[in-house]
């Protein structure tokens, strides 16, 4: 359970909100209805990915993202511009752990930018702030 404090403190900076597991999936939510999950999807697929050992998995889950996120017509493509798009697919057959680097910064920018602050403003957001203020509320006003 996440309480008002926490839920306030999201606000602060989207890498707060990404941080934060329940913040997180607030903010999937929110992507979801707004169909631009594949921002946060992508991201999170990055983190992992450049927390990989193995070689062998670093070539298997960079082939994964490309397909999944990077190639056209990708399930769940991302907005990239032609450069950076073309950069990774010149690389994409020998990865290194930075290869979606610039990828992922430029979605990031996006979600910071973009994404954060529509959802600050979203009644999703605003709900869970609400519920969190009047449970607390509740907690030091026993006798209401």
């Amino acid at each position: 359970r996440s309480n008002a404090g926490e839920t306030m403190a999201w606000s602060e900076s989207v890498d707060t909100l990404l941080a934060n597991k329940d913040g997180l999936a607030a903010f999937r939510t929110f992507l979801k209805s707004e169909f631009s999950e594949e921002n946060v999807e992508f991201w999170l697929a990055c983190e992992d990915f450049k927390k990989t050992k193995s070689s062998t998995k670093i070539a298997s889950k960079a082939q994964k993202i490309y397909s999944d996120f990077i190639q056209a017509d990708a399930p769940k493509e991302i907005n990239i511009d032609f450069h950076t798009k073309t950069d990774i697919s010149q690389n994409i057959s020998e990865p290194t752990l930075s290869c979606f680097d610039d990828a992922q910064r430029l979605i990031y920018s996006l979600m910071a930018k973009d994404s954060f602050p529509r959802f600050l403003r979203s009644e999703v957001y605003k709900e869970l702030v609400k519920k969190h203020q009047d449970r607390n509320q509740k907690r030091w006003l026993p006798f209401l």
